[in-house]
């Protein structure tokens, strides 16, 4: 409940200082009878109607207090809020092959991609986010969802290699995403591709799956994870004694940094690169802030006045405080 006019509660100090002022000037103006003694008549036990005599005076209090909350208008609020949400629909494309295993960016970079993968989907409210997976193939993990717990749960279990074959098909990724994409009456999709290589295998080329990105006016982000050069790829056994040992596979890992580009660019989308956790973190956050949805909130209140049984309660105060004077507690002289 709210107050239209709190201004009126000012009254209540206006009438306290009046019952002060009264309360004063009755004890002044208190007639008295000279009389010899009083102690025989302070012996006598005080009826009820004595008790009482102060009720209709009381009750009159009460009727200008209601008078004055009456005018302060009470009113009942009824607010509805009607949120318009143009979201925005967004696959997330991850590389998988083995060499997400390297350990260059902590504590490698499939772990380093999942965390920060992660944090961007806690910060939407309002997208359907989807998850493809791909090496030599790719398939859909978690399609448009706004479930995001099922989609953190699936993503969590992503490791390099998930049963797929060897490879980095690029193309074959992103036609997978388009896919999922073109039937979306969302008012932007997106399709953020994440790879720490160059396409060396596929049924689809990169440049097809760009022409079908184009074609349906899906924008691109591509993202290029760890750096370029000879590295050391972990590689675990299980040695006579049943324990797991670690022993690392030189390896050369490269990103066609020209191809990424190129798929973002002629889509409106961006390339970046990122060689280390901190750098990765920083292209999802700017991701997050390029794309966001648009909302707007309309507010409506609306006001109901509730006036009327104070000032009810007040007459009703009144009524039986001058009943009382009248009728049952009159004075007599």
């Amino acid at each position: 409940m709210t107050w239209h006019s709190p201004l009126a509660f000012f009254l209540l100090v206006v009438l306290v200082v009046a019952l002060i002022i009264d309360f004063l000037y009755l004890k002044k103006k208190k007639p008295a009878l000279q009389y010899s003694s009083l102690q025989g008549i302070r012996s006598l036990p005080r009826g009820l109607r004595a008790r009482l005599a102060g009720l209709p005076h009381i009750l009159k209090i009460f009727s200008a207090i209601f008078i004055i909350l009456a005018l302060a208008r009470p009113q009942l609020s009824d607010t509805k809020v009607k949120r318009n949400v143009d979201g925005i629909d967004i696959m997330t494309v991850i590389d998988v092959s083995d060499s997400m295993a390297i350990e260059d960016m902590k504590p490698n970079r499939m772990e380093s991609a999942k965390n920060t993968i992660a944090e961007f989907i806690r910060k939407r409210d309002s997208d359907r986010i989807g998850l493809i997976i791909f090496s030599g193939d790719s398939y859909t993990r978690v399609p448009l969802t706004l479930d995001y717990q099922v989609l953190l749960d699936s993503l969590k279990k992503v490791e390099p290699q998930t049963a797929l074959k060897k490879g980095t098909a690029i193309g074959v990724g992103l036609a997978n995403a388009v896919a999922r994409l073109k039937d979306s009456t969302a008012k932007s999709r997106v399709v953020i591709l994440l790879t720490d290589g160059e396409n060396n295998t596929g049924t689809i080329d990169p440049e097809t799956a760009l022409d079908m990105a184009k074609g349906y006016k899906i924008r691109i982000y591509t993202i290029g994870i760890g750096l370029d050069g000879e590295a050391q790829l972990p590689i675990y056994a299980v040695d006579m004694f049943g324990r797991r040992v670690k022993t690392y596979q030189p390896i050369h890992s490269s990103v066609n940094d020209a191809l990424l580009e190129k798929l973002a660019t002629e889509t409106g989308g961006k390339y970046y690169r990122a060689s280390t956790t901190n750098a990765l973190q920083n292209v999802f956050s700017d991701i997050n802030r390029l794309e966001k949805s648009k909302i707007q909130i309309n507010k409506f209140t609306r006001y109901t006045e509730n006036y009327q049984k104070y000032l009810l309660w007040a007459l009703y105060l009144f009524l039986c405080a001058l009943f009382l004077k009248y009728s049952l507690l009159r004075r007599r002289p």
